[in-house]
């Protein structure tokens, strides 16, 4: 295996994020926006109840830990200061279903990020334990953390059930940016920083565009081109083509 490579890192209490201004009609869109999520989370929280029962019942009985998965994440969220709207970026708890065994090490995919981050396309395909082609090579492949039931969940996206709470408390949307782990916002490089303009989403351009296929400035240039056009007719293109990119996912 070769050498873990030099990464830039600046701690997250360092770093100087930009200064997302919120425009009149930016906020009319955020209001509006905001009672969509609300709507749509909390339909979805009552209709899926029963599934992310049967899935909670079958992780516990795949293997020993939690059902539910907690960690860190960073990203955008609106509020309400001195009679306007303001972006603020900041830390919050992200919820997901458990896909890895319980109590495993990070290393491996701190290291992984390191190389998609940077590029770094050697150092990627030596981390890998899976079949590296065309299409998947910026993906984590064969990862031996992930549990049997766990592969099944990443495959249908089941295991991001949980963050509807976390649409449903403010911290996340139906659509945008996914959300950044704390460690990969330490090594962005600072115009990756503007990826966090708009709040992290379940869905967003990213997934139903290009996905695996990727490289890591291709995904912040789609992160851009959707903060600059977002609209409720774009979000809605994305979640009607979300369940299309999910099957497509699963069956290759």
């Amino acid at each position: 295996m070769s050498e873990t490579i030099p990464v830039r890192k600046t701690p997250l209490s360092e770093i100087i994020f930009p200064v997302f201004v919120v425009a009149e009609r930016e906020a009319d869109y955020y209001l509006i926006k905001r009672g969509v999520d609300v709507f749509i989370s909390s339909i979805l929280l009552i209709l899926l109840f029963p599934v992310a029962v049967i899935v909670a019942l079958a992780i516990k009985l795949d293997s020993k830990g939690p059902a539910i998965y907690c960690s860190e994440r960073v990203g955008c969220r609106y509020r309400w200061k001195d009679g306007v709207y303001k972006k603020e970026v900041e830390k919050f708890t992200f919820y997901k279903f458990r896909t890895m065994y319980h109590k495993t090490t990070d290393t491996i995919h701190r290291e992984f990020i390191a190389a998609y981050i940077h590029n770094d396309a050697k150092r990627m395909a030596s981390l890998q334990h899976g079949k590296v082609e065309n299409g998947n090579q910026f993906k984590l492949n064969g990862d031996k953390r992930i549990t049997r039931i766990g592969s099944f969940l990443r495959k249908s996206s089941l295991d991001e059930l949980p963050q509807l709470w976390n649409v449903l408390r403010g911290e996340m949307s139906m659509v945008g940016p996914r959300p950044a782990i704390p460690y990969e916002v330490e090594m962005y490089a600072p115009w990756h920083l503007h990826r966090l303009a708009a709040m992290p989403g379940l869905t967003g351009l990213w997934q139903v565009t290009a996905r695996n296929s990727a490289s890591f400035d291709e995904m912040v240039r789609l992160d851009l081109e959707y903060i600059e056009k977002q609209s409720l007719w774009l979000d809605l293109k994305i979640m009607i083509f979300t369940p299309f990119a999910i099957l497509d996912r699963k069956c290759n």
